[in-house]
C-alpha cells in the first residue's frame, strides 16, 4: 500500500534527501489521506531491534505539536515510516528561503515559536519517559495550514535509561555542527539543555530572518549565534533584526524575546532555562506584544501595528538568571564519536563547509 502510495519511490513524489535517508509525499485511503513517508537507507536504522525500539518511542507520543505517526513498514529489506504530511513546509523557507508568500508576521512567529517550545516541553516533561529531541533546527519546524508548528524528525529521538531523569546511554548522537551545544561537543554528553541550546538558535532566526550559518559574511558574522549575542551585549542587537520586523515589535515583548534566546545559547547547560520556562516566557513574550497592539490607534498599510525604533538592549550574562536543575543525560563513547556522527546526520553543503574550517582552526 505505500509503495502503491508513492509510486514505488518514484522522484517526482520525493520531498528531500537527508543523510539517513529519503522523504516521499504519498497518498493513501483510496486517495484521501496525504502522507509524508521516511525510506531509511543503508545508514539510517540500522538492526531490526533498533528499528523496532524507534516505532515503539513513536507510538507513545501524541502531541498537537508534533507531527503525528501514522506507522511503518518493515519487510522485504525495507524500513519506512509514516508521517502525517504538513502543508506548508519548514519554518527555514518561510524565513530565509525563496519566499512564495508574503514574510510571516511578528505575531506569527512568536505563536509559531511557542507552539515549538510546547511541543519541545512535552518531549522533555510531558512523554511518558523524557525524550531529547536531538536535531532541532528551524527545518524541523514544519508548519500546517493554519501555521500551527509541529515538530518533525522524531525518529531521531532517544529516550533515558528506564525514564530517569538522570540516566544515560551509551549511544551515537546525529547533531549538526552548527546546532551542537558547545558543552555537548566538549563533554560528549547529550541533555535536555542540548536541545535548548539548539532551540536559541532557532530564536535567533525567527528573529533576524537569516541561516544560523552564512558564509558568504566575514569573521564572527557568519555564525549567527555568536554575532547576535555579541550585539546583544554591545547593544546593537536590533540593528541586525530582519529589515521585514523593524518598528513591528513592541519594545518590552522585544527584551522578553532577546533575553530568552540570549538564555538558550549560554554556553553551559546549567545556564539555560528548561524548556518549560522558555515556552512559558515566550508565551508571555506573545501576551505583551497582543497587549501594546491593543493599544495601538492606527496600522501601517501591511495591517500591523508601527513602533518607534528600538533603543539599544543590554544584556550582561554575569545578571542573567542560573537555570539550575536535574537534566537526563546520554553519553557518547568518546568525544571522537561525535565527530564520527557529524557525517551522518542532516547536513548541508554549508555545515559541511564550516565543519572542515573549524577543524582547520
Amino acid at each position: 500500500e505505500i509503495k502503491a502510495a508513492i509510486n514505488s519511490f518514484r522522484e517526482d513524489f520525493l520531498l528531500g534527501r537527508g543523510g539517513f535517508g529519503d522523504l516521499y509525499k504519498g497518498i493513501i485511503d483510496d486517495g484521501t489521506m496525504a502522507v509524508a513517508i521516511e525510506r531509511f537507507g543503508p545508514f539510517g536504522l540500522r538492526g531490526g531491534r533498533e528499528f523496532r525500539t524507534e516505532v515503539q518511542l513513536l507510538c507513545q507520543l501524541r502531541h498537537p505539536n508534533l507531527v503525528s505517526f501514522i506507522g511503518f513498514c518493515d519487510e522485504e529489506d525495507e524500513k519506512l515510516l509514516v508521517y502525517e504530511y504538513i502543508s506548508n513546509g519548514s519554518l527555514d523557507k518561510h524565513l530565509y528561503g525563496n519566499r512564495s508568500s508574503d514574510p510571516l508576521s511578528w505575531k506569527q512567529r512568536l505563536t509559531i515559536c511557542s507552539g515549538a517550545a510546547r511541543g519541545l516541553h512535552y518531549l522533555h516533561s510531558g512523554a511518558k519517559h523524557s525524550i531529547i529531541h536531538r536535531n532541532i533546527r528551524s527545518r524541523n519546524i514544519l508548519l500546517d495550514d493554519e501555521w500551527n508548528p509541529k515538530l518533525s524528525d522524531l525518529s531521531l529521538s532517544k529516550m533515558s535509561q528506564a525514564g530517569s531523569p538522570t540516566g544515560s546511554l551509551n549511544i551515537k548522537i546525529p547533531v549538526t555542527v552548527v546546532h551542537m551545544d558547545p558543552e555537548c561537543y566538549i563533554t560528549g554528553r547529550i541533555t535536555r539543555k542540548t536541545d535548548v541550546y539548539a532551540f536559541g538558535i532557532v530564536l535567533f532566526e525567527v528573529l533576524c530572518g537569516r541561516k544560523a550559518i552564512d558564509l558568504t559574511l566575514e569573521g564572527i558574522k557568519k555564525s549567527l549565534t555568536s554575532w547576535a549575542c555579541k550585539c546583544i551585549e554591545n547593544g546593537t542587537i536590533y540593528d541586525i533584526i530582519d529589515p521585514y520586523l523593524k518598528k513591528k515589535i513592541a519594545p518590552q515583548c522585544f527584551e522578553k524575546f532577546v533575553e530568552i534566546a540570549y538564555c538558550c545559547v549560554c554556553q553551559t547547560g546549567k545556564g539555560r532555562p528548561e524548556m518549560g520556562e522558555v515556552e512559558m516566557a515566550l508565551e508571555a513574550a506573545l501576551e505583551l506584544q497582543k497587549t501594546a497592539d491593543s493599544e495601538k490607534e492606527s496600522v501601517d498599510h501591511q495591517g500591523e501595528y508601527e513602533y518607534e525604533e528600538l533603543l539599544p538592549c543590554l544584556f550582561v550574562r554575569n545578571d542573567i538568571p542560573d537555570y539550575g536543575g536535574n537534566v537526563v543525560e546520554q553519553e557518547f563513547d568518546s568525544c571522537s564519536d561525535v565527530d564520527s556522527t557529524i557525517s551522518d546526520s542532516f547536513l548541508d553543503s554549508e555545515v559541511i563547509q564550516l565543519a572542515t574550517i573549524l577543524n582547520q582552526g
